[in-house]
């Protein structure tokens, strides 16, 4: 009997020695750092999450090394300025500031992040690790920013164009109009001879529904989340806009509500087939929906300009309404919808040609919500155009077109009363009057002249100026 004993405690004491030590390599909890990326500035980000079964963690340590000094960021025990979520049953997310604001003793230079977490196996017998690190590097001084180009006139809902440098060239600028940003692009890709990568251009609009105060002024922002402003010249100029009635009819919804309907799956029918009820829905919120759409398209653009001189209307079109034109819709003589229309109408005769306005390259050739069939072209630095109400497309997606290069006809699809072109210049996917793109004075004066005093000798002038 005591044989036997003596045999299952050393069987019992081997099955728990193999438990033990299989339970000491077990995994660890599995860590990812999202944020920081490559730089950590002066407002940067720490996003950590870490996954283990449910009431298994253990440990959790965050720390900051640097130039010898360890600083604790998270424990635990201590989570100081750090927000814990749980984002599934298995893990948890933490986030903190970790930038100089939030950490005075961070400098300049390398730095570490690590992430040490254990959890608990076998009821606390064992503790698996894992240790994680991500380097970064601690930059601290914000870009530089100086305009290099003059006299800026912005009429309202209309364009502009500006000129700046940008140290380092490799971050992020622009132009913030309020709280909306227009990208710049490298100077060369505008045809400035000797331009360095520090000289940028950037194609900017006060938009029609934006104040005529709103602040407008250069931005950079580098990946640290450091960011540098500078304001430079220029004047706003006041410009009217018409308003019109239209008066909608059974006719004219029975032909286009379903039409478009069955192009939009995001709008969802009235139950009771309430055709005024989705007409409402179609001009207000697919609308919406397709401007969202197109200002997307607006990051297909290219890093050059594309186009050559002032842009071409549609010939010997008469002008059925105008840019920024503010709607007031009616049905049997009551008020149901307010719009403002983003374009140009323009009318010939029924399946016209439609003509490219400018060189440049096909982005969306198919069906668009409200405007039907559509081509949406792109002319390089954010700047783009809108042709809709086609009867038929003759390009797709991926061409380059020539200026006059027929891309399809005119027709009644989309919203359209009547056959017709709609017609709209976009700037970072934003509607901007086209009258100034069609006028060869305009283009000279605002777009070409920076552009050759800027070969000219601005190219050269010290960086930051």
């Amino acid at each position: 009997m005591l044989r036997i004993m003596a045999f299952i405690i050393v069987f019992v004491l081997a099955v728990f020695a193999v438990v033990y030590f299989a339970a000491g390599n077990a995994a660890g909890p599995a860590i990812q750092i999202q944020q920081p990326g490559k730089l950590v500035g002066q407002e940067s980000t720490l996003e950590v999450t870490v996954e283990t079964p449910p009431g298994a963690l253990r440990t959790l340590d965050i720390t900051l090394e640097q130039k010898g000094r360890t600083v604790p960021l998270f424990s635990l025990a201590a989570p100081g300025a750090a927000t814990v979520k749980q984002e599934t049953p298995d893990r948890i997310r933490i986030s903190r500031p970790i930038g100089r604001r939030a950490i005075p003793e961070l400098e300049a230079g390398p730095a570490r992040i690590v992430v040490t977490a254990s959890r608990s196996v076998l009821r606390g017998l064992r503790t698996p690790r894992t240790t994680v690190s991500h380097d970064s590097e601690v930059r601290l001084i914000p870009p530089r920013l100086g305009v290099v180009s003059a006299f800026h006139f912005i009429n309202h809902g209309g364009s502009e164009m500006v000129m700046y440098r940008v140290n380092p060239p490799d971050v992020q600028s622009g132009v913030m109009v309020g709280n909306l940003f227009y990208p710049g692009f490298p100077a060369s890709g505008a045809g400035v001879t000797g331009a360095d990568p520090s000289l940028k251009v950037a194609f900017f609009a006060l938009l029609f529904e934006q104040d005529l105060n709103t602040p407008i002024a250069l931005l950079a922002r580098d990946e640290a989340g450091n960011q540098a402003h500078a304001s430079f010249d220029y004047r706003v100029f006041e410009k009217p806009y018409l308003r019109s009635k239209i008066e909608i009819n059974d006719a004219f919804l029975q032909r286009v509500v379903p039409a478009i309907l069955e192009h939009a799956p995001e709008i969802k029918p009235s139950p009771n087939n309430d055709l005024l009820a989705d007409f409402l829905k179609v001009n207000g919120d697919l609308r919406r929906i397709d401007a969202d759409r197109i200002e997307q398209l607006a990051k297909q653009t290219a890093p050059e300009i594309l186009w050559k001189g002032p842009f071409i209307p549609l010939g010997n079109a008469a002008v059925e309404s105008k840019f920024a034109d503010h709607r007031t819709y009616y049905y049997q003589g009551r008020e149901i919808d307010q719009q403002v229309h983003l374009g140009f109408d323009l009318a010939v005769t029924t399946n016209i040609p439609v003509r490219a306005g400018n060189d440049g390259k096909v982005v969306w050739a198919d069906y668009f919500g409200i405007y039907g069939n559509c081509i949406v072209l792109d002319h390089g630095m954010g700047v783009q155009s809108l042709y809709g109400h086609l009867s038929s497309i003759d390009v797709r997606a991926g061409d380059v077109v020539k200026k006059d290069q027929v891309m399809g006809r005119s027709g009644m699809t989309g919203l359209a009363a009547g056959d017709h072109l709609h017609f709209s210049v976009l700037v970072a996917g934003r509607p901007v009057n086209p009258v100034e793109w069609w006028d060869p004075h305009w283009i000279q004066d605002r777009v070409m002249r920076k552009l050759h005093e800027a070969s000219a000798g601005a190219a050269t002038a010290p960086p930051g100026r």
